[in-house]
């Protein structure tokens, strides 16, 4: 039987390169970056040239607006809370982020809900997308920042982060973009795209786990979130993963390098995957098909419940997902596509299928062949669905 992963926005295969890379510093020049001798001194020179070099292909203009972390969800919570805890003596009391955000942002907005700030949560439209009028609009004077995903991590709709970083500095507001899920996916400048603060992690772009990193432009004040240590210029404590900064460095050079290509071959067969499923009754793809990310499908069945298919899909050796990995543990519909307009019973229904480059036209072929013969295997079992082909027939004999 053939295997397929298809959950590339949960957690990506380490690449060989990267794991070659990050050897050396795990088993030569393994030494504390803060010691003095010789095998700390060389830790800390790998650290410092990794981080120039994140910082060359994130378009930073210095290497110390970047600061390594644990991942995406500590940089999104560092990002939120230490702006607006260090700007709340200066009134801004108030947030812009969207109703579809990933929930390391959702949830700290209500931390910092309850300490005093007020959010304002951007609706989203069917096609996943932000409008950045809606931005402007929502700015006030005590705006003390703006928080849009660069990429949704369940339907891959990619933001416009040019405008509405074009928006927040003729405000002179703070804007902080997610770019969990785009980065090494799409081409990020943060200089020109007017991005001041930017979360990202290696994990999603087959990296190791456990390393992320926030790029900060320079003059932004922000609070510390962890304290102990005088790492990270005593903006974040604790002793530095250097194997993993490596791993990060390597895996986003990687993904630069190769990015066109890349995306060129994941666009086709996703597109070819995309209409093929779309010939399924009562199917529909969540999210604009042009604006989202190239290994990204995420689809509807009406009729069945999302974990029955994706327990059918893995019998078949397809490793799919309904949503989010954060979350995947809950029974309740995905926030992301009630956000976008999905009646609870459809968006109970939903699949993600996200790919790496590895996925080939005889993948493809295989879950257009095993897809399809699932959905009506279960469809021919659920009780929604035998009573959505009644009110269909009823209409029917209406008309």
């Amino acid at each position: 039987m053939r295997y397929i992963y298809a959950d590339n926005s949960a957690t990506t295969a380490i690449s060989p390169t990267v794991l070659e890379k990050m050897m050396p510093v795990l088993t030569e020049y393994y030494g504390n970056p803060s010691s003095l001798y010789r095998i700390g001194g060389k830790a800390k020179e790998i650290l410092e040239n990794s981080r120039e070099n994140i910082a060359k292909n994130l378009g930073a203009a210095n290497a110390n607006e970047i600061y390594f972390t644990s991942g995406g969800s500590e940089s999104d919570n560092w990002a939120l809370k230490g702006v607006c805890r260090a700007l709340k003596a200066k009134g801004k009391k108030h947030i812009i982020t969207s109703k579809f955000e990933h929930h390391a942002i959702l949830h700290t907005c209500q931390t910092l809900e309850k300490e005093g700030f007020e959010v304002t949560y951007l609706d989203v439209y069917e096609n996943g997308i932000v409008h950045p009028e809606d931005v402007e609009n929502a700015i006030r004077e005590d705006t003390a920042i703006v928080s849009i995903m660069y990429a949704n991590n369940e339907i891959g709709t990619i933001q416009p982060i040019t405008e509405i970083g074009a928006i927040c500095k003729k405000h002179k507001v703070i804007f902080h973009t997610d770019a969990v899920q785009a980065a090494g996916y799409v081409k990020i400048n943060v200089q020109e795209q007017n991005i001041d603060m930017l979360s990202m992690t290696a994990h999603k772009l087959h990296g190791p786990k456990g390393i992320g990193l926030l790029y900060v432009r320079r003059g932004i004040r922000l609070e510390n979130l962890i304290d102990g240590g005088a790492q990270e210029r005593n903006k974040r404590a604790g002793t530095e993963n250097v194997a993993g900064v490596v791993g990060l460095d390597a895996a986003l050079q990687e993904a630069v390098d190769t990015m066109d290509e890349r995306r060129e071959h994941l666009e086709k067969l996703r597109d070819r995957l995309i209409d093929g499923l779309l010939k399924i009754e009562r199917s529909r793809v969540n999210g604009d098909r042009v604006h989202r990310l190239p290994g990204n499908v995420n689809m509807c069945f009406e009729g069945i419940e999302g974990e029955s298919l994706l327990l059918r899909l893995d019998m078949n050796g397809i490793s799919a997902s309904s949503g989010s990995a954060c979350t995947s543990g809950s029974l309740d519909p995905s926030h992301v596509l009630l956000a976008i307009g999905l009646p609870h019973e459809i968006a109970h229904g939903s699949m993600r299928l996200t790919f790496s480059a590895e996925l080939t036209d005889e993948d493809v072929d295989y879950m257009l062949e095993v897809i399809p013969q699932v959905v009506t295997y279960l469809r021919n079992m659920s009780p929604l669905w035998e009573k959505i082909k009644k009110q269909e027939a009823q209409e029917a004999l209406n008309k």
